[in-house]
């Protein structure tokens, strides 16, 4: 083998010769210093500029500056977020999407990730799905899907906006959504949907109902708007509703000065009397005794 090798840089002569993969090498040099290869006016300047801006950007890139870097120089092209076009958004604002990407006026669209814009959208309160798509030169377009309010929870003196699964949404903040039903209580919030069904077949009273109160994880009470607390069974819902609809129809029931009726025992109803009520009944009571006392005398006195 090494015979073979110093045969092949060896001419006929007995002169030595270059191996092969060096003579293209060679033969370019001595073009160079012969003069025969000529090169564009400026070819150094511009080599020179190409191997320092290389050197800037492998410097920007180990010192975690490119993205900046891209975001000046695109902004400065042009590409410049100018507009962000909202669509199926009703409580999530453009300010907020704004403020959540931290868009300032001066944000390449270039230099804008959209997995992390996605990303950071999607953890706003009522953000339930979301695309974002790039529209060049400067408008960025977001298409949401927004979760459905259900119903308002109230635990402790906190209320939050629930969906119907009970997933909590947001802090309720303002009275836009006073018209929901409101849920109090410990696990109300994932009992909500299932009790508040069962109620439409009794629908002129699910109308009168101020609140729905979760009794230690296991029945409700129903606060109704004029005061009166309907106390519900743990089981059998629609035995003690069917009583309490009967006795209204019958006797307007809900309308007179009571504070609560118990239905959760099924062979009685108790109807308890405001104090304001039982004050009145006690004096009734006491003048009805007073004047069966005084006519038990006077026909007494009659029959002497």
């Amino acid at each position: 083998m090494r015979a073979s090798f110093e045969r092949e840089n060896v001419d006929l002569d007995g002169q030595f010769v270059l191996p092969r993969p060096l003579r293209r090498v060679f033969r370019l040099f001595m073009s160079l210093g012969t003069g025969r290869i000529h090169f564009a006016p400026h070819t150094g300047s511009v080599a020179a500029v190409a191997f320092l801006a290389a050197t800037g950007f492998y410097g920007m890139s180990l010192g975690g500056h490119s993205q900046n870097f891209a975001q000046t120089t695109t902004s400065a092209a042009g590409f410049a977020i100018e507009d962000v076009k909202v669509s199926g958004n009703d409580q999530t604002s453009e300010i907020d999407i704004l403020q959540q990407l931290g868009l300032d006026g001066a944000t390449s669209l270039v230099a804008l990730d959209i997995g992390e814009a996605r990303k950071l959208i999607s953890e706003m309160p009522w953000v339930e799905d979301v695309a974002v798509r790039k529209v060049y030169p400067g408008t960025i377009e977001v298409n949401l899907t927004e979760r459905k309010a259900f119903a308002i929870w109230q635990h402790g003196s906190d209320l939050s906006l629930i969906e119907k699964s009970g997933s909590v949404i947001a802090p309720l903040r303002d009275n836009k959504f006073s018209s929901l039903p409101l849920f109090v209580g410990r696990d109300a919030e994932t009992a909500a949907a299932t009790f508040y069904e069962r109620f439409s077949d009794w629908p002129e009273i699910r109308d009168r109902v101020k609140a729905y109160v979760r009794v230690a994880g296991r029945r409700w009470d129903l606060m109704l708007d004029n005061g009166i607390t309907i106390k519900l069974p743990e089981q059998d819902l629609e035995r003690a509703m069917q009583v309490l609809s009967t006795m209204e129809e019958g006797h307007q029931l809900l309308e007179r000065d009571i504070a609560a009726v118990d239905l959760r025992l099924e062979d009685r109803t108790t109807v308890q009397l405001t104090p304001e009520a039982v004050e009145r009944r006690t004096l009734v009571l006491e003048a009805r005794t007073k004047a069966l006392k005084k006519q038990e005398k006077i026909d007494v006195e009659k029959r002497i």
